[in-house]
């Protein structure tokens, strides 16, 4: 695997970042990332994950993060933003949101984290796809808001899954989200399987099936481990483009983080999805769209080396934004030309 894995050169990381740390929290905050964007009701809205804890100097003696919830932050041009007061879900209304999915048990016993938002506009409303670990495992949700205050949540998966991500408007009258099933048995072919990038449809929003892999780690030239969705697709007139990540672990990584060791690294890449039947992969870009390179990407962080698009806009001008947490730790943009990105997908048969 390379060890010096470049950046697309059409990507521009922006001169502000990291955009948001935790010391723009006004409440208790260690690592802000993994943040949902979109564009609702005529600004910039965000969603992100906030651990919070030990700080890097006392995570070593305390390994326990004293919980996780979800801040919010609006912005006028998607580049200075304003973090709420106040989370926008914590872990007591997760309780809330998930108890009428869990009949016939105490969601205060089931549930213990809700995170990792990814943020999709349709029809109008804001759908929230979420992360949540529970007593049975880990399993992928998708809620809607329409004033950031009140959500409901309308579905959890059968354990486990994550990374759900949904497309911007039905296709084919079917409601689509990709998604990261991940197995737990296989044969000796399933390291080239395992933890894909997977496709489901919808009538509903509740009932999903049909599900089909889009893109195998197998695929992807940049990861020996793992792969999964990032941000929500982008419709062009050349398909849907989307990102996903990709992961690759180097048994000498020693110290490199928070933690004793961390031997992967997260990058992200890009695939562009047929508009008609986005199960269908057209084009596949075989180096990273982003690998880390900054400063704020690969030191200080929580896990260094890691790239994790969250949210993705395109601008009316065919500017591209890309929202992404770097070293599980701040949040971060880059942008480039739409056109280029499409150019970078190598065409599929």
């Amino acid at each position: 695997m390379n060890p010096t894995l470049q950046s697309a050169p059409a990507v521009i990381r922006h001169p502000d970042n990291p955009l948001l740390t935790a010391d723009d929290v006004p409440y208790p905050c260690s690592l802000l990332f993994n943040a949902g964007v979109a564009r609702f009701q005529g600004r910039y809205v965000m969603v992100f994950r906030n651990d919070y804890g030990p700080t890097q100097a006392t995570f070593e003696n305390d390994r326990r993060w004293d919980g996780t919830n979800l801040g919010l932050a609006f912005s006028d041009d998607g580049v200075r933003w304003t973090v709420e007061p106040e989370p926008c879900i914590t872990l007591e209304k997760a309780y809330e949101l998930a108890q009428p999915l869990l009949p016939g048990y105490d969601a205060t016993k089931v549930i213990r984290r809700f995170y990792d938002p990814r943020l999709t506009v349709l029809d109008g409303r804001c759908y929230m796809c979420f992360a949540v670990d529970t007593i049975h495992g880990l399993r992928g949700g998708i809620a809607v808001t329409d004033d950031f205050d009140h959500f409901d949540v309308l579905t959890m998966t059968l354990p486990d899954n994550r990374n759900m991500v949904l497309f911007p408007e039905k296709v084919n009258g079917q409601y689509v989200r990709l998604e990261r099933p991940m197995p737990a048995y296989g044969g000796p072919d399933m390291s080239a399987w395992k933890f894909g990038v997977w496709l489901s449809t919808s009538p509903d929003l509740i009932h999903w099936g049909h599900a089909r892999c889009v893109l195998p780690a197998a695929d992807v030239p940049f990861a020996n481990d793992k792969i999964g969705p990032a941000a929500p697709p982008i419709k062009t007139e050349r398909g849907w483009l989307t990102t996903f990540h990709a992961v690759d672990v180097d048994d000498a990584r020693g110290k490199n983080g928070w933690e004793d060791t961390w031997k992967k690294r997260y990058t992200a890449g890009l695939m562009l999805l047929d508009l008609d039947d986005p199960s269908r992969r057209i084009g596949l870009c075989d180096t990273p769209l982003l690998a880390p390179q900054a400063p704020y990407e690969t030191d200080g962080g929580f896990r260094n080396h890691v790239i994790f698009p969250g949210g993705m806009l395109l601008e009316p001008g065919g500017e591209v934004k890309i929202y992404y947490g770097a070293a599980d730790a701040v949040e971060c943009l880059a942008t480039a030309p739409v056109d280029d990105l499409l150019e970078m997908c190598r065409p599929e048969a």
